[in-house]
């Protein structure tokens, strides 16, 4: 039996990489993975053989570290959640989105910060503080423009040896960032995005291409940004600086809303929590208590 990893899943076919030989192979799934309703993600590390007329079969799949819906790919371990600083203009409640899904399926997010040349002096003090803040709490965060070509080395060593999706809002420089990283890929992303595009007969598929000695999902992050995987109490520990201060609360389980004696609202009154962090948990968490139950 051989080890490989799926890079590309599309029309019942699995197109793995023997691990050893570096070749890919065209398989199918054993039958078995139907009737136990398991289907085969990109991403994910298998066992498979290949029968004498050239037939390959994925015969079992490991134990998965994480999985995500959209796009359908297994055992990320890095998400680049890219974000200008302007054109469109940075924004801080669809970062703590971003950043919110990302902890929820234990993905390591880094913050990368596009167009940063096209900041007059007064908004680069504007926005320095709340940047500022992201690197305090842990996230690190690399600023990069695609045109003057810093910040790019820091990211190759970020995604060498790993499996990484990149997310961010439309018009932040995600397939500029790509081709700058590698100008090979300049083609690919072209056509990726005519493949995927808008007819009603496209078929979507999710594909691992290398990149920087690593392999980086073709379709831009995440297509969905909803919490409806959360429940209220999940949500405060997908907040990585509430997280920790939790303990301090008096209440176990505290959802630093209206509970007395909250170590989270405590920080937010002292300034060592950001109001619009705090604002943009609360409003998460009304939308996770409004939903409707699931049956």
């Amino acid at each position: 039996m051989k080890k490989g990893i799926i890079l590309k899943a599309l029309s019942g076919f699995y197109y793995v990489e023997d691990l050893e030989t570096k070749e890919t192979i065209q398989c199918r799934s054993r039958g078995l993975f139907r009737k136990q309703k398991i289907t085969p993600l990109v991403g994910d590390q298998v066992e498979f053989l290949v029968e004498p007329d050239g037939n390959g079969y994925v015969m079992g799949i490991d134990p998965r570290k994480n999985e995500l819906v959209r796009p359908p790919i297994a055992n990320v371990d890095l998400a680049l959640v890219v974000f200008s600083v302007k054109e469109p203009d940075f924004s801080p409640k669809l970062l703590d989105r971003f950043l919110a899904v990302i902890e929820m399926n234990q993905i390591e997010p880094v913050i990368v910060l596009t167009k940063l040349d096209l900041m007059t002096e007064e908004e680069k003090q504007a926005i320095e503080p709340i940047i500022d803040y992201y690197r305090e709490i842990g996230y690190q965060v690399i600023e990069t423009s695609s045109k003057q070509e810093f910040g790019l080395e820091s990211i190759n060593e970020l995604i060498k040896e790993r499996i990484v999706v990149i997310c961010g809002q439309s018009g932040v420089g995600k397939s500029s960032l790509l081709n700058s990283l590698d100008d090979s890929l300049n083609i690919q992303v072209n056509e990726i995005s005519k493949a995927l595009g808008r007819g009603k007969h496209t078929t979507r598929h999710v594909e691992l291409h290398k990149l920087s000695e690593g392999l980086i999902a073709d379709t831009p992050g995440f297509s969905s940004l909803d919490l409806d995987q959360l429940e209220p109490i999940d949500l405060s520990q997908c907040f990585i600086e509430f997280y920790d201060l939790s303990e301090q609360c008096k209440f176990r389980g505290c959802l630093h809303e209206n509970e007395p004696r909250c170590a989270v609202k405590a920080a937010v009154e002292e300034n060592e929590i950001i109001p619009t962090r705090y604002e943009n948990y609360l409003q998460f968490l009304t939308e996770i208590k409004s939903r409707k139950p699931k049956y």
